[in-house]
């Protein structure tokens, strides 16, 4: 049995799942937000502001955050393991892919972050 160094232990239904589930997510979030800028069409700056100050839509933006994270690092990681490989690389192809995976990992969090950061701060 071949063992990829850089699997983590993941199967493919696993991922499967976080990519469908966070999708599911991103899309509730998006038809929120389209329901509310259709709904109130003259909604005011302060208005917005008062929206995200509401501890519900926080919490709704960051499992959103979350799932667009998620959503993204399993993308990613696809793409390293698909597209990153020996016969196109030649040797250093596990090199390679570290790095990409490790930084695409760095801008994920640091995202993460800023993001939580933005929406705990009204």
């Amino acid at each position: 049995m071949v063992t990829n160094v850089l699997s983590l232990g993941r199967s493919g239904l696993y991922d499967w799942v976080i990519q469908r589930l966070s999708a599911v997510i991103i899309l509730l979030y998006v038809l929120c937000h389209a329901a509310i800028v259709i709904g109130t069409p003259e909604m005011t700056y302060s208005e917005w502001r008062g929206l995200f100050a509401n501890t519900t839509m926080r919490i709704f933006s960051l499992v959103t955050l979350l799932a667009l994270c998620a959503h993204a690092w399993v993308g990613i990681w696809t793409i390293a393991t698909d597209y990153l490989t020996t016969r196109m690389l030649g040797a250093k192809a596990t090199a390679i892919r570290f790095i990409f995976l490790m930084t695409s990992l760095c801008v994920t969090v640091i995202y993460l972050i800023w993001g939580i950061m933005i929406f705990w701060s009204v």
